[in-house]
């Protein structure tokens, strides 16, 4: 189960986005910085530390993420986009990899590499110079 980021946590600021798209840039503020304190967030501790640790110029030093969205012409849909993206960062950090037990070889898998071996082995072997007598 994935934890869910709270509407209360997150602090959206609109501004200019960057770019092309002629004189709609500059004056319509489209784009939307979402600022989240992950430190205060509502998050298990595992969660907060995994983000924390993000080697990312998104996490600034005081532990606040800033996700920067101008894709779209619409403030909500750039909005929307910016929630996306912290619920999928949310979401990595939340997810545990398994642990890897290292397996022994099966006695079959072993048989089948010496054979293996064997072979490219015999056909080296006739490779050698031949011996007249």
């Amino acid at each position: 189960m994935t934890p869910l980021v709270h509407p209360d946590e997150v602090e959206f600021t609109a501004m200019r986005a960057q770019g092309p798209g002629g004189q709609n840039v500059n004056k319509v503020s489209s784009a939307v910085l979402l600022r989240f304190d992950i430190q205060k967030s509502s998050l298990p501790p595992h969660v907060k530390a995994k983000l924390l640790e993000l080697r990312s110029p998104r996490v600034n030093k005081e532990g606040i993420l800033l996700i920067k969205a101008q894709t779209s012409r619409s403030q909500e849909e750039n909005r929307a986009e910016a929630l996306e993206r912290l619920e999928a960062l949310v979401a990595a950090a939340h997810h545990i990899p398994r642990i890897r037990r290292p397996t022994k070889p099966t006695h079959g898998s072993q048989q089948r590499r010496l054979e293996g071996k064997s072979l490219r082995s015999g056909l080296k072997a006739s490779r050698g110079k031949v011996l007249d007598r």
